[in-house]
């Protein structure tokens, strides 16, 4: 899994694509549809995809001049953006998603080599500049599905799969509140560990499936499950 940004963002502008292709499709009812987010409508996705760009080119801007600037300017006007945005026209939340898309492209294409190694403030605290490539396409790829229009977590590369498992469960892995696990994936050998394996059940599948199952996009049906055959619950994933 690569930890050079500037190797992931083909993957992002794919990604982009074909949100982009799928957001095309829908008409003002279809953005009123609720998505698989609790209370939020498609609208809120896509006025949420919009925000996260801008957001991420404050970040962006923020490591190649040395400024503080916050990706958002508080957490309640984050909130009243996407609400404010959700129930626009199509013609506008395509337009939005567009030129925000392409912002944040122009700011990722400005950053200097150095500029990477910069530490930016995130809303959940300071993460290299590296990451921030990484961060918007798991934004686009996540939310796509959250989006219930046919993208599937089945339609994720297998190595966008492998590094969102590998996060996953290693951000699990710190929390008091996650279950026990041992995870083999793709048929073979290879296992990750969360919590005591000596109480732990054995999730086996692909790495897409079970990254899908951890982040709550998928029931975890294709999953097998040893020794009883019960998945179990583990918490919300953000």
């Amino acid at each position: 899994m690569t930890t050079d940004p500037l190797l992931l963002t083909g993957d992002v502008d794919d990604a982009t694509t074909r949100l982009i292709r799928t957001a095309a499709r829908f008409d003002a009812a279809d953005l009123a549809q609720p998505s698989l987010l609790p209370g939020w409508t498609r609208g809120h996705v896509l006025a949420h995809l919009s925000r996260n760009a801008d957001a991420l080119v404050n970040a962006l801007t923020s490591a190649r001049t040395g400024e503080l600037i916050p990706m958002y300017a508080s957490a309640e006007s984050r909130t009243a953006d996407i609400s404010a945005g959700a129930p626009r026209p199509p013609d506008e939340q395509l337009d939005d998603l567009r030129r925000s898309a392409d912002r944040y492209a122009e700011a990722v294409a400005a950053m200097p080599a150095p500029a990477w190694a910069a530490t930016v403030q995130t809303r959940r605290g300071p993460v290299p500049a590296s990451l921030l490539v990484w961060r918007r396409l798991r934004e686009v790829e996540i939310h796509h599905v959250d989006l219930a229009a046919d993208y599937r977590p089945r339609d994720w590369s297998p190595t966008f799969g492998h590094r969102l498992l590998h996060e996953v469960a290693t951000d699990l892995a710190a929390r008091d509140d996650a279950p026990a696990l041992v995870l083999r994936f793709d048929g073979t050998s290879h296992e990750l560990v969360i919590g005591d394996r000596a109480q732990a059940p054995v999730v086996s599948g692909p790495a897409v499936e079970i990254a899908a199952w951890l982040t709550g996009r998928s029931p975890g049906a294709t999953l097998t499950v040893t020794p009883d055959g019960q998945l179990p619950h583990p918490p919300e994933w953000i």
